[in-house]
């Protein structure tokens, strides 16, 4: 126990003193002073772990970040204005999809319970919750010919279903792409966009 204690005691002196050693040579150089200040907040900003305040969780903003990015790169013929996407309140990450107070979004949110909703919706997109793949299907059937992109949250096979289906592996988030229904869509997408997902091709 005793040099468990002492062991402690030596570790926290230790690391006062080098701490107070750094302090000294910082103030002594300012350059390196600001080297240092800069490494930090690079530090923080790879890590993922913005300096100001960001109440939203990194899944989260993953999401957000991955759904903007694919309707950023979209493109619907004759559409003028941002597209109106439909966010099924199934979503675990509605409330991320849908508010666009923290920054702007490339897209017209639209919160809907059910097909009926999204039908009178008049929906240039559609986030999909827990909706099942014949659930999609169905729906984007019934809004044909009318171009739509589609992307579903728990659909990781993506073998049928929507154009885009996230996968979410520990703690990062990624996404595929079938391309027999984005083809069927009526959008275009930025082939760029596609180089980054994990295709999925279907006869």
């Amino acid at each position: 126990m005793t040099a468990s204690v002492n062991s402690d005691i030596l570790k926290n002196t230790f690391i006062h003193v080098l701490l107070q050693a750094v302090r000294r040579f910082l103030v002594s150089n300012p350059r390196w002073k600001i080297s240092c200040q800069l490494l930090w907040v690079l530090a923080l900003i790879f890590a993922g772990k913005p300096l100001f305040a960001a109440t939203t969780p990194a899944t989260d903003r993953s999401v957000r970040a991955i759904v903007s990015g694919i309707v950023s790169y979209t493109r619907w013929p004759d559409l003028t204005g941002a597209p109106r996407l439909c966010i099924f309140s199934s979503s675990r990450f509605m409330q991320a999809l849908s508010n666009g107070a923290s920054a702007p979004l490339p897209y017209q949110p639209v919160v809907v319970k059910n097909d009926h909703e999204a039908l009178a919706a008049g929906c240039n997109a559609l986030y999909f919750g827990n909706e099942s793949p014949s659930q999609q299907i169905a729906l984007t059937g019934k809004l044909q010919p009318r171009p739509v992109l589609s992307i579903a949250e728990q659909n990781p096979e993506c073998a049928a279903g929507s154009a885009f289906c996230l996968i979410f592996h520990s703690a990062t988030v990624k996404f595929s792409v079938n391309l027999d229904v984005l083809t069927r869509s009526g959008v275009r997408v930025n082939p760029e966009v596609l180089m980054l997902a994990r295709t999925k091709e279907h006869e």
